[in-house]
């Protein structure tokens, strides 16, 4: 069975996604950057955000702890859109051809609920999907294999072994990989191209 849906995680591989944009304008000391980045507000932290837990009530308990970096904590969910430089290179382009073949397009993002409609907002690429899986909208988060049936159910129940997923986690390839999808781990459009085309997609 060959597929015949492409299924494009956002950050990282759609969207260009870096907290550190935003950070080294707030942390200009490298060193004091990198630590607050792995240690504060650390992506085990921010995992919370795309779970459903709301900056608002994600913030303070860390403030506690770290009350010197209560602005920056904060600027995590207030300044968001300074973490994004566009779309990644190349990417927009891929989805543009396979519009153009007529391949259904879908999304499954690991994402906090309320920065979604910036991200319809800012970004109009990311309304080409028929459909997009937020994260944050059903408390479930990528690897946990029960978010994967969401798309599905979404694309009227096609065999797993029918969807092509898209992403740049290797845990949540693997995850996707048990459940009998086609995957891509992504690194760079030009080796997204090659697995598409290697699909039959493009």
């Amino acid at each position: 069975m060959t597929a015949r849906i492409a299924l494009f995680d956002l950050g990282r591989v759609v969207l260009d996604w870096e907290p550190a944009r935003l950070y080294l304008r707030l942390l200009p000391d490298a060193e004091e950057r990198e630590r607050f980045l792995s240690e504060i507000c650390s992506m085990a932290w921010h995992t919370r955000h795309d779970a459903g837990v709301s900056f608002a009530d994600n913030a303070p308990p860390l403030i506690a702890q770290y009350p010197q970096y209560e602005s920056e904590i904060r600027a995590w969910g207030g300044r968001w859109m300074e973490m994004f430089g566009g779309y990644i290179d190349g990417t927009p382009e891929l989805i543009d051809r396979l519009e153009a073949r007529g391949v259904p397009l879908y999304a499954l993002s690991n994402m906090p609920s309320e920065t979604w409609p910036l991200m319809l907002e800012h970004f109009p690429l990311v309304k080409r999907s028929r459909h997009t899986v937020v994260s944050g909208d059903i408390g479930l988060v990528k690897p946990d294999p029960a978010i994967f049936h969401h798309p599905l159910q979404a694309m009227g129940g096609p065999a797993p072994e029918e969807v092509f997923f898209i992403d740049d986690s290797e845990k949540n390839i693997m995850a996707a990989e048990a459940l009998g999808f086609r995957t891509h781990l992504f690194r760079d459009a030009a080796g997204l191209e090659a697995a598409l085309t290697a699909e039959g997609l493009l």
